[in-house]
């Protein structure tokens, strides 16, 4: 095997061009199906990351009246049939196996009566939370101070606010210790809270937009025993779940929302209950999206490495017919047919092995061409890579057999009086 090896590398060599017009399909067709395969990735990892728990992996179980989440009207409490999650529900929910954390909060989206001044903050999402909401949905308070117990026990009016929130109301001045009000409620800002800088989302679409549009609006939160002061007193809690990884969260979400199911009862009716947001789901069916339209790109793609298969083949037969006396001598020193049929053969995968490992390199290279014309998030698949170096061998080896077959069945008279 290796004396065929450096055979064929030899043979190679003195026939530069030739062979690497040869190679040049290969080349052609595995370079572009890296590069595809590279983006398809790059995208499906980016979908992933972006819509998939907001990168930590949260699943939120929300109160659900059909396919809309329940839309509290303000003055009618907790709908009927559904009672709140009890204290050893949280406990269960917070125990399930793969869960970090969870927090149980108190919501309204699209909030609007709250004002500083003359300032007005429209549209804002306000939140009642427990201890555990900034750990599991991913902020840290970068000013100020995080709730404490005391702030529960003796239902004092303090909220922290996100940026945008700070921004609209306070117009760049620092919030921390003034006063801004909730339907008229007074409320001490004692903290300024962001996203974690371990997670930037890659916005470029207005899907994408949507996903993150509350870091615009503004987000408050308070002490979700101080709820009851400017809301209602009894009123069902979503949660959001933590999981250790993406893979765990669709089966963490369904067991934590059905313990959280345990609360409704039959008067709540069929299209009452809670529901876990399975985004694992919403990612794959848009990356099920993204590889079905790629895939025709690969199949066009792969149609260079037959055409690159036809020219090996083609390019094999020819060298049979130049090497013919080399092919008599060899047999009529006593070289059996199969050592004839291994050499060509080894000629003929060498051949398309060094064209598949250029196709790889100006493949990754192309990727990175895309990536920066696009701006497309590529992702470099060393399965994808493996595959494409063996499949390349392949191609050697089968449109390298007729060729081989033709040269091994050579008769040694007559290949030696050929000229």
């Amino acid at each position: 095997m290796r004396e065929n090896i450096i055979e064929a590398l030899q043979e190679i060599w003195t026939h530069k061009m030739r062979s690497f017009l040869t190679m040049l399909g290969v080349i052609i067709g595995i370079a572009s199906i890296i590069a595809i395969v590279s983006t398809i990735k790059g995208t499906n990892d980016q979908i992933m990351e972006n819509l998939v728990g907001k990168g930590n992996n949260n699943v939120e179980i929300k109160l659900m009246q059909g396919t809309a989440e329940f839309e509290f009207d303000g003055y009618s409490g907790m709908p009927q049939g559904v009672s709140l999650i009890s204290d050893e529900q949280k406990e269960r929910i917070r125990n399930i196996r793969h869960v970090v954390d969870a927090s149980f909060f108190y919501s309204r989206i699209y909030a609007e009566f709250i004002t500083h001044g003359q300032l007005r903050l429209d549209d804002a999402r306000v939140y009642g939370i427990d201890d555990h909401f900034l750990n599991t949905y991913g902020y840290v308070v970068y000013k100020g101070r995080h709730f404490i117990e005391s702030d529960r026990t003796n239902y004092r009016k303090v909220v922290m606010l996100d940026t945008a929130a700070a921004e609209i109301l306070f117009n760049g001045r620092d919030p921390i210790g003034e006063t801004i009000e909730i339907k008229s409620e007074p409320f001490v800002v004692v903290g300024l809270f962001e996203a974690k800088q371990d997670f930037i989302p890659d916005i470029k679409t207005l899907d994408d937009y949507q996903i993150y549009e509350e870091s615009t609006y503004g987000t408050v939160l308070l002490p979700d025993a101080c709820w009851p002061i400017v809301y209602n007193f009894d009123e069902p809690q979503n949660a959001y779940v933590r999981a250790e990884s993406t893979e765990y969260m669709s089966a963490v979400g369904r067991e934590a929302q059905n313990i959280m199911r345990e609360s409704i009862t039959k008067a709540a009716g069929s299209h009452t209950n809670y529901q876990a947001a399975d985004m694992t789901e919403e990612a794959k069916s848009q990356q099920q999206l993204s590889n079905s339209t790629n895939s025709l790109l690969i199949w066009v793609a792969s149609i260079a490495l037959l055409v690159g298969g036809i020219g090996v083949m083609n390019i094999m037969l020819v060298s049979v017919t130049e090497r013919t006396r080399e092919i008599g001598l060899k047999r009529s020193l006593g070289a059996k047919r199969m050592r004839i049929l291994a050499q060509f053969l080894t000629e003929s995968a060498v051949l398309t092995l060094l064209g598949g490992i250029f196709g790889i390199i100006f493949g990754i290279i192309l990727a990175g061409i895309i990536s920066r014309i696009t701006d497309t998030p590529v992702g470099i698949s060393i399965p994808a890579i493996v595959v494409s170096v063996v499949f390349s061998v392949v191609i050697g080896v089968v449109f390298g057999l007729i060729p081989s077959i033709k040269a091994s069945r050579l008769s040694p008279i007559e290949a030696l009086r050929r000229e």
